[in-house]
């Protein structure tokens, strides 16, 4: 695993090696990393990324160059950009990646304005052969079977998504659909004449649910937030569909947020202790105390 602060670039980088691609340059990973300031393998991972995202790309063997498909050199343009920005897991490090925005943060002349720190991911490198299956499948509409938690999961595939740095596959398991961390899949094969056909229901809640959480009901949880940190909390969403009810009369902060499982909100709500609290429902803040004291007791 690399640590943070090869990441330092890790937007930029990824943007600029696309923009090299699409205008028909060929790419040596030595130079790129000499470039970027980084080791060849995070480079190798980079175009990992691409590849994942669907870039066609094609490796030289005798030159050791990387460059584009001719057929499609120049075809890309902001969208695109964006589009591969989204799936290699880098388009929230940056507030709006438009036609300015890309102009600055590709001009060589300017000062540098942006820059991502301490943003860490998974080993792709890990997950090539899950890849490829996992694309396969869910291109040719496979049921699948794989090896999850000690136990043989039959499937229906239906996206790999990346939340927060980690790869998880979206998929329906005996009509409830699911995800699946990655790095916990093992020995993936597709079911003999398995073939299935896409839910619209389930297509739908995938373009919709923000998180790898799903479930048929969300619940509301009730915060508060204090005068310290409201600030933070008006900036961005920091909560899963967060919505401010109202400002409190000492400068705090009542907010809500919508959830579909506990583990969307517990982390959060324990990184901003003790400014943040659960108002409601009462048992998550009473779990969530009672963790913290047997912590505090154990230590």
């Amino acid at each position: 695993m690399e640590t943070g602060s090869t990441h330092e670039r890790l937007a930029e980088r990824i943007v600029k090696i696309i923009v090299k691609l699409n205008s028909g340059k060929k790419l040596s990973v030595q130079e790129l990393a000499q470039e970027f300031k980084t080791h060849p393998r995070t480079i190798q991972r980079d175009f990992e990324r691409l590849e994942i995202a669907s870039l066609p790309i094609v490796r030289d063997e005798e030159t050791k160059r990387i460059y584009l498909n001719p057929m499609t050199i120049g075809n890309y343009g902001v969208q695109d950009i964006v589009h591969f920005a989204q799936l290699s897991g880098v388009q929230h490090l940056y507030p709006k990646l438009n036609v300015p925005f890309l102009r600055g943060l590709l001009n060589q002349q300017m000062p540098q304005t942006y820059a991502a720190k301490g943003y860490t991911f998974e080993d792709t490198a890990l997950f090539t052969e899950h890849f490829k299956k996992l694309n396969d499948a869910i291109q040719q509409r496979k049921q699948i079977k794989f090896l999850y938690k000690d136990s043989i999961r039959n499937v229906q595939p239906y996206r790999v998504i990346h939340h927060h740095g980690s790869w998880y596959l979206a998929a329906v398991e005996q009509g409830e659909l699911k995800t699946y961390r990655l790095s916990r899949i093992s020995n993936i094969s597709f079911c003999q004449d398995s073939f299935f056909e896409h839910d619209a229901d389930v297509l739908k809640h995938l373009d919709n649910e923000d998180s790898i959480w799903f479930g048929l009901e969300k619940t509301e949880v009730i915060l508060t937030v204090h005068p310290e940190v409201t600030m933070h909390f008006l900036q961005r969403a920091l909560l899963p569909e967060q919505q401010v009810i109202k400002k409190l009369e000492d400068g705090g902060l009542l907010v809500s947020s919508q959830i579909t499982h506990y583990q969307q909100i517990l982390p959060l709500v324990r990184y901003w202790i003790p400014h943040v609290k659960i108002v409601n429902p009462v048992e998550l803040q009473e779990a969530l105390e009672g963790e913290l004291k047997v912590y505090l007791n154990f230590s």
